[in-house]
């Protein structure tokens, strides 16, 4: 066991009713308290821990526990309010690779609340790291709880039955059917803690004052005049009432103690706030205050862990919950926001407020709104997890500046993406230091390229600023999602229709043409001089009638996906009374597809029209704006009808073998570095990764020895001389091709030598490959995103044409698929133009393979293989760069709050 595992810090997670505990390793000062933890066991809960009921086990337990830190042996407690709790251990006896015993125990009173559970998953997520792949435990075939812990865990138990006893055997596979157990445990738990702060029965203002501008008296004031329907009180020293709320000078000092407090003092104030509501037993706060320096950050923080509360903010807008039972609105939002079905979590307080206005003014309305602020603990990732179980929620919107844990974040939002619609606004960042990356793949892997990866893989839609993200909601909220890109265009003014149709076909949409039976149909109901070409050019003397007519035909359309009705003013519809926006509202029942307005003359960009049956039409000012919109709903259509994907198993990995090359290169170069031509190749062979046939010369005897064992089809051999950090060899002139004969193998040598000398180590001698198309292929470790794997276009222009597409790893086969049908390239190698394509499945199986390494690694920083040669018959990396970096592993699924 390495050190690192054995000092990892103390973690605080949550239990299945919210209750947030201290999960840490047992030390050798807890032996008193592990002790009497077993000493106050009830002797039936000992007789099932110890198979017997005497308390002569508490003393050896707690020696066992406390033990100096031993490879093989891992003891993890969990605290609440200071006191243990629950314990867990694992013990490998100190033989390597060997099954590790576990054992588990919960205080009395404390069973069926999720303790043991969660013990168990971090011992698990130790375990691994520590390259343990079974556990067993005995346990008494009565005990019917721990059997039903272990089986409920989500990874594969077998048993056998021994007389009164029960053997298991608990197999630490992570796939997805163990993941996805952990994320309901922590749903669960996740929604469960939420409750103080969004359904709080109490709630109390700390800093509610008498000076009209006071932030504390706004939130207080919203919270009166919206209507809050439970008790509310202010804490203010100085005064018995604040806006005819009864005033009480601490929170100790309250007739009963809130779920939630809102913390609107100076910042030098908050942490003995947070630390007078914990010791009340405050389950929630939401920190209004700004400016917290680092110190006052980490106090209130701690407070909160200590204490169990959950936090939002600091420096934030605050929270809003409009279920009409409790009309929570504990913001200083200029109005308060209308009920509705939309779930709102935003960092910025300014984006917060644009959104619930435009939310309210459309009709859409706020189920609940969270303002993250710097976001401390409370993150997007709950808000899903709320959303998705609240019942209330039709579409969640997101505004986040930063991730921190964008991998469970990822999961999360695939699975809540299947139910509802998840929006965002992708506010790109930029990162200089990325110019100066090293390696083709840190070039290519900017910040926008990573977060778009994590928002396709999700399902998120995201947007390009907040204006969209209104535009694509109104049409979400108000309109089935379209089949496919296939649209109609229908106007009373061929200019508008013009305009229409080149804002689709920007936007990547289709305008088909009409069967000459539709035009037909068109022709028929629509005024003379009309023309059913796609756009649709219906003039300005179609009727209100004429036109729902035409609308209506288009709905029913086969070939058609979604219909686009671009209207203008005329004094034709004034005259005879026609209302033309009628013909869009008139019928929404009977059509199945969606239809949306475009209405140049409307005074805002976009509006929700009211429909006979109470639903509403989306209606937008800027045809552009429509068709952003509609492009969206078809790609949430297209993600949705893909299957969700599967992480393939694959054969021929030695992953405990990578595992031994990485730590034998680290523990000779500890700060890490590129790996030398022999070691970057037996590290791709543990993951039967293709690589050319190659060998290393370090003389020109040598050299001319290796190209006559390496001589290629046509008898050619490449040389590529090699230096530590060489990274591009073609821009030093480092590479020679084509050589023939022993004498082009010792003058291209010679050649190195000189123009290298005291560089170059060696040379790496190959054969001449066949034909084929050059490609790229990837991965790079974001310290936060975790692996990302890239493909596309190869060869030396690789930058410089940019053909790459990403996406994060571990990789599904629907991954893979994308990223290969993803780049400009893509027809090259789908067989374009008659040609035959290249071997798909190679393809696939590579970079499956990248991402499995990324995966088993965390030590590998960069990984380059550039060019990868595709070809009909087979695929072949012919030049890999591996960079190691000393890295602990870690596990981004495991349950703790941030």
């Amino acid at each position: 066991m390495t050190d690192d595992l054995l000092e990892r810090p103390p973690v605080h997670a949550l239990l299945a009713d919210g209750v947030t505990v201290c999960i840490r390793p047992a030390l050798p000062d807890d032996h008193g308290r592990l002790r009497g933890f077993y000493e106050e066991m009830s002797p039936e809960n000992l007789r099932l821990r110890f198979f017997g009921a005497g308390r002569r086990s508490a003393a050896p337990a707690a020696d066992r526990a406390c033990a100096p830190a031993r490879p093989g042996h891992r003891a993890l407690l969990a605290e609440r309010d200071g006191r243990v709790i629950g314990l867990a251990e694992y013990d490998t006896g100190g033989e390597k690779d060997a099954a590790a015993e576990i054992s588990v125990a919960v205080a009395d009173g404390l069973h069926h609340r999720g303790v043991g559970t969660l013990l168990i998953e971090h011992l698990v997520s130790a375990a691994r790291a520590e390259g343990v792949t079974v556990f067993t435990a005995d346990a008494l075939s009565e005990n019917h709880a721990v059997l039903r812990l272990f089986a409920d865990l989500g990874l594969r138990v077998d048993r056998r039955f021994e007389g009164p006893e029960v053997r298991c055997t608990i197999h630490l596979d992570q796939d997805d059917t163990y993941l996805s157990a952990v994320e309901a445990r922590g749903r669960a738990a996740d929604v469960a803690s939420l409750v103080p702060l969004l359904r709080p029965s109490a709630v109390a203002v700390v800093g509610a004052g008498r000076t009209p501008g006071s932030v504390g008296r706004a939130v207080l004031h919203h919270l009166r005049t919206g209507g809050f329907t439970r008790r509310l009180f202010a804490v203010n020293p100085g005064v018995t009432s604040v806006l005819g709320v009864p005033s009480h000078p601490s929170v100790a000092a309250l007739p009963r103690t809130p779920d939630l407090v809102i913390v609107a003092v100076p910042a030098a104030g908050v942490p003995a706030v947070a630390e007078e509501c914990g010791r009340a037993g405050v389950r929630a706060l939401v920190v209004v205050t700004a400016g917290l320096d680092h110190l006052q950050a980490r106090a209130l923080l701690t407070a909160c862990r200590t204490y169990g509360m959950r936090l939002v903010g600091p420096n934030c807008l605050g929270v809003s919950h409009t279920d009409p039972e409790l009309n929570l609105d504990a913001t200083f939002a200029a109005g308060h926001p209308r009920a509705g079905t939309a779930g709102v979590a935003v960092q910025s307080g300014g984006v917060g407020i644009a959104l619930l206005d435009g939310l309210s003014r459309m009709g859409i309305g706020v189920s609940s709104f969270v303002s993250l602020g710097d976001k401390y603990d409370v993150s997007g990732n709950d808000m899903l997890q709320w959303w998705e179980s609240d019942g209330r929620t039709g579409l969640a919107l997101l505004h986040l500046e930063s991730f921190g844990n964008p991998r469970a974040f990822s999961r999360t939002a695939r699975r809540v993406s299947r139910r509802i619609p998840v929006l965002t606004v992708d506010a790109g960042r930029t990162d200089a230091g990325r110019k100066a990356a090293a390696s083709h793949t840190a070039a290519a892997a900017t910040p926008t390229m990573t977060r778009r990866a994590l928002f396709t893989q999700a399902g998120i839609t995201a947007t390009r600023s907040v204006g969209e993200l209104l535009e694509t909601a109104a049409l979400f909220h108000s309109q089935p999602l379209p089949e496919g890109s296939r649209v109609a265009v229908v106007t009373n003014a061929g200019g508008a229709g013009v305009l229409t149709a080149d804002a689709c076909a920007e936007a990547g949409l289709v305008l088909p043409p009409f069967t000459p039976a539709t035009v037909d149909e068109l022709l028929a109901v629509l005024p003379d001089g009309a023309a059913a070409g796609n756009p649709v050019d219906a003039t300005a003397a179609v009727s209100e009638g004429q036109l729902t007519e035409c609308v209506d035909r288009l709905t029913r359309c086969s070939g058609i996906d979604a219909v686009l009705v671009a209207l203008v003013p005329t004094a034709v519809a004034a005259a005879t009374g026609d209302d033309l926006v009628r013909a869009v509202t008139t019928a929404p029942a009977r059509r199945a597809r969606p239809v949306i307005a475009v209405r140049l003359d409307q005074d805002r960009s976009v509006r929700l029209l009211p429909t006979e049956d109470a639903g509403t039409v989306p209606s937008y000012a800027d045809p552009h704006a429509a068709a952003r919109a509609l492009a969206h709903a078809a790609a949430r259509a297209a993600w949705l009808a893909r299957p969700a994907g599967t992480v393939p198993d694959l054969g021929d990995i030695e992953s405990e073998r990578a595992r031994t090359v990485v730590e034998e290169y680290l523990a000779a170069h500890p700060d890490g570095g590129w790996l030398d031509p022999r070691t970057c190749a037996d590290l791709l062979a543990c993951y039967t990764v293709p690589q050319i046939p190659w060998a290393w010369a370090q003389t020109e005897d040598e050299a001319v020895l290796a190209a006559d064992r390496l001589r290629g089809f046509d008898g050619r051999v490449v040389m590529k001389a090699h230096w530590p950090g060489l990274l591009h060899k073609t821009q030093q002139h480092a590479v020679h091709l084509d050589l023939r004969g022993d004498s082009q193998v010792r003058a291209a040598f010679r050649d190195l030598g000189t123009r290298f000398a005291g560089l170059m180590t060696g040379v790496v001698m190959q054969p001449l490959a066949a034909r084929g198309t050059e490609l790229f292929a990837g991965v790079v470790q974001d310290e936060v995103f975790g692996p990302l794997v890239l493909f596309g276009l190869g060869g030396t222009a690789t930058e410089v044409l940019a053909d790459h597409a990403a996406r994060l790893a571990p990789l599904t086969d629907r991954d893979v698929h994308e990223l290969i049908t993803s780049p400009r390239c893509a027809p090259l190698l789908l067989g374009a133009n008659g040609h035959t394509p290249v071997d798909l499945e190679g393809l696939e199986q590579l970079l499956l393979r990248l991402s499995r390494m990324a995966a088993d690694l965390p030590q590998l920083a960069e990984a380059d293989f550039n060019p990868v040669l595709a070809a009909p018959g087979g695929v072949t990396v012919l030049d890999a760069r591996v960079r190691l970096l000393p890295r602990r592993p870690q596990d981004p699924y495991l349950r703790r709050l941030r």
